[in-house]
């Protein structure tokens, strides 16, 4: 692992040490270790590298959010009355537990959130109560996704 040019460059090693993680965060560092030929402290020391470069910044373990009940995934493009608005806007939006993230984007909408509700039901309260009610946003739009194709990090 090196940095060139203000980019981490990882060497083979790593490219396995990464890949077997994210395929499996729980795999253990011995089963890796043995598949990549070097010891377990080895692996550790990488790790703690890699974590140590920004590279990795976590693990965590996914929630199938409709085992819970929570059947549609909309995206909302949100137009705001002014761009002094958007920290403001943002920061009633985090109160919003349906809310699971928020963009800054070019184009026509100060910012694109994605949200999770039970229902279409639920989905039409929440814009309608909540998100709608927050000063200075002047309108939305409205995607709900019927079925995610792709889900997926970048290739290491």
């Amino acid at each position: 692992m090196k940095i060139v040019k203000d980019e981490l460059i990882i060497d083979g090693i790593d490219k396995i040490i990464l890949r077997q993680l994210m395929e499996d965060a729980r795999k253990p560092i011995l089963e890796i270790a043995r598949k990549v030929g070097i010891s377990g402290a080895a692996i550790h020391q990488r790790l703690r590298k890699l974590e140590k470069s920004g590279l990795i910044t976590g693990s965590k373990f996914i929630i199938d959010p409709k085992v819970l009940g929570y059947r549609t995934q909309a995206f909302i493009g949100v137009y705001l009355d002014r761009a002094a608005n958007n920290a403001r806007a943002v920061r009633q939006l985090k109160d919003i537990p349906e809310v699971i993230e928020c963009h800054y984007t070019t184009g026509n909408w100060s910012v694109l959130i994605k949200i999770l509700c039970k229902n279409n039901e639920d989905l039409m309260n929440l814009l309608n109560k909540k998100i709608q009610a927050i000063d200075g946003v002047s309108r939305t739009e409205t995607f709900i996704s019927l079925d995610q194709q792709i889900d997926r990090q970048i290739k290491i």
